[in-house]
């Protein structure tokens, strides 16, 4: 069973946003309006945010669900809407979500975000929308998974081939999408993993890891 990870290296990030609008567009997260983004009800599962770094320095980080092994957010959903399953993506059941919140509370991340306003797209824009993925109603936490259903469909694929799921048949949107290849996604229990590999690294950390909720997204530090 693989436990699906990824690595961002800062210092290859150039912060172009490419993995921000390829998220958008797989997973149908809907478009915010500048109102509703001043007052904070901004609507991406990818943010790009400006975080200061030990000795001073600053980097701009793309921050999505850091797919915790450990999630806060797990623990207090009383519908078990959100869970950790055997890969280890903390993944979402949107008809089970009450909107109660208490996940996004206890997320130290600010990852989990509320749907505040029914979803709605451009007219011309509404054939883009990927049948794959389901249409949320308003009132439910949306978040990064890791572009699961991308799994499911190597995953079936593989079993029509009669063969094993391999790990590069599994890449979420933005790792495929990002043009200075910053991201590296795969199975961070194979040790002969690329992933694995650099996540061992000792450019490697873990956003906020002092707090134990052992993250599966792991940054490279800049200029090392």
């Amino acid at each position: 069973m693989a436990r699906w990870g990824l690595v961002i290296d800062l210092d290859r990030c150039t912060a172009c946003q490419a993995c921000v609008v390829a998220c958008k567009h797989e997973n149908n997260v809907p478009f915010s309006t500048p109102e509703t983004s001043a007052r904070g009800r901004l609507m991406t599962w990818i943010q790009l945010v400006g975080v200061e770094m030990p000795g001073g320095a600053t980097a701009t980080m793309p921050m999505m669900c850091q797919q915790c092994d450990r999630p806060p957010c797990t623990d207090v959903c009383p519908t078990s809407a959100t869970y950790l399953n055997p890969e280890g993506i903390v993944a979402q059941i949107y008809p089970r979500c009450i909107g109660c919140r208490y996940c996004t509370n206890a997320c130290p991340y600010a990852v989990k975000l509320f749907n505040w306003t029914a979803p709605e797209w451009p007219e011309s824009m509404a054939p883009m929308r990927n049948p794959d993925v389901s249409i949320r109603p308003v009132g439910v936490v949306e978040k990064c998974t890791f572009c699961h259903h991308r799994l499911q469909q190597a995953r079936e694929e593989a079993r029509a081939a009669g063969r094993a799921l391999a790990a590069e048949d599994y890449v979420p949107a933005c790792v495929q999408t990002c043009p200075s290849d910053a991201m590296v996604f795969g199975d961070l229990d194979d040790p002969h993993s690329q992933v694995a590999g650099l996540a061992a690294s000792t450019r490697a950390f873990r956003w906020m890891e002092d707090l134990g909720t052992r993250p599966k997204v792991v940054y490279l530090r800049e200029g090392e």
